[in-house]
């Protein structure tokens, strides 16, 4: 059994074999290579000639399709579909999850209108595709048109993803942020009045350097490469607000005037407490804040206190005050500073041992190191726990016993400094805890989403690139806390798979061209988000009209 294909040559017909489909050694042998030999026939067919409406459009008449056929009948349609199924072939697999509810989202927070669609209608949908390409498989801009194409039946020219690039200039980006910010806003019921702030870096793989790019202190131990620094803002939620993008050689510390100043450009009409770790105390850093009558909680670096101070902080007797934050129990000390502001120290014997558990595993991995290493003397600096190296008078590396014992002094400590007043100090630390919000947030962008490494050069392309990051990053943070709201926590992660196994078969009658749409098994989990989202999931199959 042979597929052939009929073409002119000159005045006459000639055929040539297309596929060889395979050898038939009775009648039945012949009735199933016949039937695939069919198949294959529609399948050729499809792929070589152009139909009627492209994967883009089949997959947008898939959801369109859905969406009447659940308003017209809100009860699921029981009415049966009267098709031959063996008449039936696959025209392509869509995923449909991702941009019925992540899309929703986004256009929710009116992402949707930062490219103004009537002026640039193309760049605007291919600005929501690239941003739900990036939340369901985070990759290159060329791997996100792949993929579009693969499993959305979204079809886009690279050039034209560059092109919508473009217009993610500074006016453009400042737009994603107040809408960032007005739309988190309207998911509270109270005004906000924290915000967390912190850093990070995100490196290229290039030692080139710009006015962007920069080799500086890499978070991600990447000292060699060029990198940018990233500051991110978030509400108590994780909800991200806003952003700032700086030379990869900035001192994070030295980031706060803006961070100040981008906090009254949002339009914050309430006094925010701003709360940020221990790289934003600096004595210049604290004279800024209290210019700025701006209340803050701020991480201390206790063991650069004076030396009065830490022999207080560091004699637990000190510690009379014993509550609890997520089931663990603290003692709380709180000293006035010399500069108005309060430091307040809490004692944990979980954390204790933590410290000491962490410490001692270190050591371990120490000693093993000098036992192994010709050259230990090499091994001695102050970096970590190397610390407690030194050099004896015979020369040998052995552990410092006393830097030992000092250490365990700081076991179980923890320090912030405020100005705030009238809350208690446990209060204090509760909303100084909530700064893992923003690490959360740092992680979902950098491992869920892969935001580093970065493949584009230009700063301009750089600050598109992070634009589109900060907007994908905007639907997952939203959408995970809608989901927490109104059900139980889930990771992005989780969310993700689901919305992505939302599926739809599309498949075509080989006599009529009637085309047939199959969704994929809905499950628990699944049928929740889309009810949370004011949709409903139907699993049922249904005709593409």
């Amino acid at each position: 059994v042979q597929i052939v294909e009929s073409y002119r040559h000159g005045d006459k017909v000639r055929q040539k074999i297309v596929r060889h489909v395979g050898y038939a050694m009775d009648e039945d042998e012949l009735v199933r290579l016949k039937d695939l030999a069919t198949y294959l026939v529609e399948k050729i067919k499809a792929e070589s000639q152009p139909g009627l409406f492209s994967p883009e459009e089949m997959a947008a008449y898939a959801i369109e399709a859905r969406k009447e056929k659940l308003k017209s009948s809100p009860q699921e349609d029981t009415t049966p579909l009267k098709v031959d199924l063996k008449k039936l072939r696959e025209q392509n697999r869509v995923v449909v999850g991702v941009h019925e509810i992540y899309g929703s989202v986004y256009d929710q927070i009116e992402f949707n209108k930062v490219i103004h669609p009537n002026k640039k209608r193309k760049s605007a949908k291919v600005l929501k595709d690239i941003v739900m390409a990036r939340i369901a498989n985070p990759s290159s801009k060329r791997g996100n048109v792949a993929d579009l194409e693969r499993d959305f039946g979204i079809k886009i020219d690279l050039s034209a993803v560059y092109r919508m690039m473009d217009h993610l200039d500074d006016p453009v980006i400042e737009k994603v942020q107040h809408l960032a910010y007005q739309s988190a806003q309207g998911l509270y019921p109270h005004p906000i009045d924290v915000l967390f702030y912190d850093c990070t870096t995100l490196y290229f793989e290039s030692v080139e350097e710009d006015e962007l790019k920069a080799k500086g202190y890499s978070k991600d131990m990447k000292f060699n490469q060029s990198q940018v620094l990233l500051a991110l803002m978030v509400t108590t939620s994780g909800l991200p607000i806003g952003y700032k993008v700086y030379q990869g050689n900035t001192f994070e510390g030295d980031t706060l005037r803006d961070a100040l100043a981008h906090i009254k450009t949002l339009g914050v009409v309430n006094k925010v407490v701003f709360v940020a770790d221990s790289a934003m105390l600096s004595k210049k850093n604290m004279e800024i804040l209290q210019k700025e009558n701006q209340e803050y909680i701020v991480g201390a670096r206790i063991k650069n206190l004076p030396k009065k101070l830490t022999a207080e902080l560091t004699n637990l007797e000190n510690y009379a005050k014993v509550d609890q934050i997520d089931e663990q129990t603290f003692k709380v000390a709180q000293w006035k500073l010399e500069d108005g502001s309060t430091l307040i120290v809490s004692y944990s014997a979980k954390r204790a041992a933590k410290d000491r558990h962490d410490r001692q595993k270190a050591i371990e991995q120490l000693e093993k190191k000098l036992k192994r290493s010709k050259d230990p003397l090499s091994l001695i600096n102050n970096y970590g726990y190397k610390k407690f190296i030194i050099s004896n008078e015979k020369g040998r590396i052995e552990l410092d016993q006393q830097k030992l014992k000092e250490a365990e002094k700081w076991d179980g400590l923890h320090g912030v400094i405020t100005n705030k007043k009238g809350e208690e100090p446990m209060e204090i630390l509760a909303r100084y805890r909530g700064l893992w919000e923003v690490e959360e947030t740092f992680r979902i962008s950098k491992h869920d989403m892969k935001v580093r490494p970065i493949y584009h050069w230009t700063p301009k392309r750089i600050k598109a690139h992070l634009a589109i990051c900060f907007m994908a990053l905007c639907c997952i943070r939203q959408l995970q806390y809608r989901i927490e709201l109104q059900f139980k926590r889930y990771s992005a992660e989780v969310i993700r798979n689901e919305l992505v196994h939302q599926q739809i078969s599309i498949l075509k009658h080989v006599d009529n061209g009637n085309s047939y749409a199959i969704p994929s098994k809905k499950t628990m989990l699944a049928n929740k988000i889309y009810q949370i989202m004011g949709s409903k999931l139907s699993d049922v199959p249904f005709q593409i009209k």
